[in-house]
């Protein structure tokens, strides 16, 4: 069954109001807050609740990646967009790099607190209880790990991580390490797998598949190899690429292909096509970088006409290039697509990447980077490599084409450890941001500062002033 999941957020913005009762001299129910046993009286209403979690869930992640990796350029005709996170100048209380820190927060504790009242309402279908819970566990793992994603201090076991939130509560929690958070996350997709039933295929929820692929995400961050080439074996099993014929048709959202989840997106939604291009101005706000260009062989691989195209009104000084792979199938809306989340092109390319890893696994890893490139490329013939660090150069390259403009790139780089870096040509209206070391500040992003000031146990990300 598909759901509109705007159009129920409404009512679960009630539910998310407090539940603090009150004393007075007469003992009067609060008029401004909500009994959880009137908010979740049945399972409807719990799904409710959990389709008001998802309403949170938004592309701005997405678009902090685009804005300070070297995946985009500011193109000159961008008049409308605050700079900062482009140009490398935002701090602590930059919203631009800080919003996606609540948005998360607001998920979670919209999904603790349908999880704390689940048990108390009555059912006898038991699959749908488990079922409504496992979305529950996976949604909260899912939302801390993007939160980890951005906010971590580093992606060593013993970097800062962040706060990992099991129940609604007013607290002044502080962060626990970037481990100790894996672990936790581990522990809810776990959790949610064997809660699962097989049977549920809803492609803008979470499912069985779309919790093995977390699973291989998780994996490939917290370097644990054997985990990563488990999970993404298992999640390629359950969904295989899609071909170059369906390829175009994930991106006008004709087809589900290779897409194990994604949110939806219907008429009067914000849309993730105008982070790049505004149609009615005619003008890129965020364009592909040329670094990134240059990458694809224009002719031959699918991916580059179905994420980028020629601008339409590319008169210097404007871009030439503008991002096409959220346009949508919709031609009176523009902009208008579903938000692929995860697909089985970067389940290849974790196996890919894990094996490398491996010791006596380069062939496994050549292998699998060959066949996706096979299923991208018109043409495309076997490539062999010298050595370890070869391949993996390749299949980080292949991660900037495949995953472009999907949320990756920084956390890539960041992964790793390498600089960001782009070219002259990129950095036209960067007032000089062209190159940005793991030693910078803003190599990692902010703690927001209305959290530091709020909470005296948060701690801030090293080299920022709050």
């Amino acid at each position: 069954m598909k759901i509109d999941i705007t159009k129920t957020a409404a009512y679960v913005l009630l539910v998310a109001a407090s539940f603090a009762s009150c004393s007075k001299a007469l003992d009067l129910a609060p008029y401004d807050t909500i009994d959880p046993s009137k908010a979740f009286r049945n399972m409807n209403d719990i799904d409710l609740g959990i389709i008001g979690a998802y309403a949170v869930l938004d592309y701005t992640l997405i678009a902090n990646v685009s804005a300070v990796s070297d995946e985009a350029l500011i193109p000159t005709e961008n008049t409308f967009t605050n700079n900062d996170a482009f140009r490398w100048q935002y701090s602590s209380s930059s919203g631009s790099v800080t919003a996606a820190f609540s948005e998360y927060y607001v998920t979670i504790d919209r999904v603790n607190r349908v999880l704390e009242n689940i048990d108390k309402v009555a059912s006898t279908d038991e699959t749908l209880k488990n079922r409504y819970r496992a979305e529950l566990l996976a949604l909260r793992a899912y939302s801390h790990f993007e939160l980890l994603r951005g906010y971590a201090s580093g992606y060593a076991a013993d970097s800062l991580g962040v706060t990992y939130m099991v129940k609604s509560e007013i607290a002044l929690p502080s962060r626990i390490s970037f481990g100790a958070t894996i672990a936790k996350v581990k522990e809810d997709l776990a959790a949610a797998k064997a809660l699962m039933p097989v049977s549920f295929s809803d492609r803008i929820r979470i499912t069985k598949p779309a919790i093995v692929a977390i699973q291989a995400r998780v994996a490939l961050y917290e370097k644990n190899w054997t985990e990563a080439v488990t999970y993404s074996t298992e999640a390629i099993a359950a969904l295989p690429l899609a071909t170059k014929t369906q390829f175009p048709n994930i991106w006008t959202d004709k087809t589900e292909a290779e897409v194990f989840w994604k949110l939806k997106r219907v008429i009067g939604d914000s849309r993730l096509g105008s982070v790049y291009y505004r149609e009615l101005e005619k003008a890129a706000l965020y364009a592909p970088s040329f670094k990134m260009v240059n990458l694809y062989d224009k002719l031959a691989d699918v991916r580059y006409a179905s994420y980028i195209k020629d601008n339409p009104s590319s008169i210097s000084p404007k871009t030439p290039y503008v991002v096409a792979k959220y346009i949508g199938g919709n031609t009176t809306a523009p902009g208008l697509a579903d938000i692929k989340l995860l697909r089985t092109g970067e389940m290849y390319l974790i196996r890919a990447e894990a094996n490398a890893e491996i010791t006596g696994k380069l062939g496994d890893a050549t292998a699998d980077l060959n066949a996706l490139r096979a299923e991208r490329i018109t043409g495309y013939v076997n490539e062999s490599f010298a050595g370890k660090e070869a391949l993996i150069t390749a299949i980080y390259n292949e991660r900037f084409k495949e995953l472009a403009f999907e949320g990756h790139r920084f956390f890539d780089l960041r992964r790793r450890n390498l600089n960001i870096e782009r070219l002259p040509q990129d950095a036209v209206n960067a007032f000089g941001a062209i190159l940005l070391q793991p030693s910078n500040a803003q190599y990692v992003f902010p703690i927001p500062s209305t959290e530091i000031l709020v909470n005296k146990n948060m701690q801030q990300n090293p080299r920022y002033a709050n």
